[in-house]
C-alpha cells in the first residue's frame, strides 16, 4: 500500500525547523569570532606620542611599522595622540601635560627635549624614550640595566663618545682643519652633554672648538657670521628638531661660506650637507615599538633596561664635497653605508 505524502502544512514546519536549525549552529560557530571582537573593542589601547621635531624628524611611520609588526594597528586595537613641537621646545610641557590628561597607557617621547618634559609631568605614566642623548645624564633613568622609575626605551647614542666619533670623522675628510664651529641649541638639555664629550675629543684630535648657539633659524645668520669672523675651516651640527626643520636653510649657509660640515642626521645631508654620522632614527623609533608591546601586555619601565642603538650610519654627499672642492678619502667612502652623487 503506497504512503500518502505528508500534508503541506508539516513540510513547511519541517523546513522552518530545519532553517532555524542551521541559524542556530551558524550562530554558535560564530560565537568566538563575537567574543573576540568585543574583546578587542574592550581593550582598545592609548599611546601618547610627543615629539620636539616635525613629524618628519620623529619618523611615526616607522614607529608604526614596529607596532603593525607586534600586533597592534591604529584604529584597531590602539588608538595614537600624536604631539609634535615643531622645534618650540616652550610648547613641550603643554603638550606633554595635554597627554596625561588624555589617560593614555604610555607616552612615546622622541629627542631629549620631548623626554624631559613628559618625565616631569608624569612619574606613573610608563614613558618609552627614543633618539635621546643621555637619558642617565639627563636624570631620566638611574641607569641602563635599571632604569629605576617610569622611564625606559631607546638613548641616541652609544655614550656621549658618538659626538666624539662624528667630530673625528670630519677631521678625517678634513685633515687640515684647526678651528671647527659646534653649533648647538641651548633649549636642548642633551646638547651641553655632548658638548663635553667633543672637547674631550678636540684635545686628542688637536683641534680648537668654537662654540656657538641657535634656539631656531633666526638665529643661523649670526651664527655663520661669527664663524666667518673667526676663520674657522669647518662645521658640527649638534643632532635637534631644530636643524632638521631647517636643514635647507642650514646647508645653503654651509655651502656660501664653504664649510665642510657634519651632521647627526641623514636628511640634513639629503639637504645638501656634507656629510652625517649618527644612529638611525627610523630603527631607534621601529625599535620604540617592542617597549610599548612589553608595557601594554604588563611589563613594568623599571625592568626593562634602556637599549642603545645598534645601526649607525654614516651619509656623505659626492656632490656638495665637490662642491666645496674638498677629496673625501676612499677609505672614508668605503665605510659609507650611503653616497649621495
Amino acid at each position: 500500500m503506497t504512503e500518502s505524502p505528508p500534508p503541506l502544512t508539516m513540510l513547511l514546519s519541517r523546513h522552518t525547523r530545519r532553517r532555524e536549525f542551521i541559524a542556530l549552529v551558524g550562530s554558535v560557530a560564530a560565537w568566538p569570532k563575537i567574543v573576540r571582537a568585543q574583546q578587542a573593542a574592550g581593550k582598545v589601547r592609548r599611546i601618547g606620542y610627543l615629539a620636539g621635531g616635525s613629524s618628519t624628524f620623529a619618523n611615526p611611520e616607522a614607529f608604526r611599522q614596529g607596532l603593525r609588526e607586534l600586533g597592534w594597528v591604529e584604529g584597531q586595537n590602539i588608538v595614537i595622540d600624536y604631539r609634535f613641537a615643531e622645534g618650540r621646545f616652550d610648547l613641550l610641557p603643554d603638550l606633554a601635560a595635554e597627554l596625561a590628561r588624555l589617560n593614555v597607557d604610555v607616552i612615546v617621547a622622541t629627542t631629549s627635549p620631548a623626554a624631559v618634559a613628559a618625565e616631569n609631568v608624569t612619574k606613573t605614566i610608563p614613558i618609552v624614550i627614543a633618539n635621546v642623548g643621555d637619558p642617565v645624564g639627563l636624570g631620566l633613568i638611574a641607569s641602563l640595566g635599571r632604569p629605576a622609575g617610569n622611564v625606559t626605551g631607546l638613548s641616541y647614542s652609544v655614550g656621549m663618545e658618538t659626538f666624539g666619533k662624528g667630530l673625528e670623522l670630519l677631521k678625517e675628510t678634513v685633515p687640515k682643519a684647526r678651528r671647527v664651529a659646534v653649533l648647538s641649541n641651548p633649549a636642548n638639555p642633551a646638547h651641553a652633554l655632548g658638548i663635553r664629550n667633543l672637547k674631550v675629543a678636540a684635545q686628542s684630535l688637536g683641534v680648537q672648538l668654537q662654540l656657538l648657539e641657535a634656539r631656531g633659524s633666526s638665529e643661523f645668520d649670526g651664527a655663520f657670521a661669527a664663524m666667518a669672523k673667526e676663520r674657522v675651516e669647518a662645521l658640527l651640527v649638534m643632532p635637534d628638531p631644530v636643524s632638521t626643520l631647517y636643514r635647507t636653510q642650514l646647508a645653503d649657509l654651509e655651502a656660501k661660506n664653504r664649510l665642510p660640515s657634519m651632521h647627526g642626521i641623514r636628511e640634513e645631508v639629503e639637504a645638501g650637507a656634507l656629510m652625517s654620522y649618527g644612529a638611525s632614527v627610523s630603527d631607534v623609533s621601529r625599535r620604540a615599538a617592542t617597549f610599548v608591546d612589553k608595557i601594554l601586555k604588563g611589563a613594568k619601565p623599571r625592568d626593562l633596561p634602556v637599549e642603545q642603538p645598534t645601526k649607525f650610519e654614516l651619509i656623505i654627499n659626492l656632490k656638495t664635497a665637490k662642491a666645496l672642492g674638498l677629496t673625501v678619502p676612499p677609505t672614508l667612502l668605503a665605510r659609507a653605508d650611503e653616497v649621495i652623487e
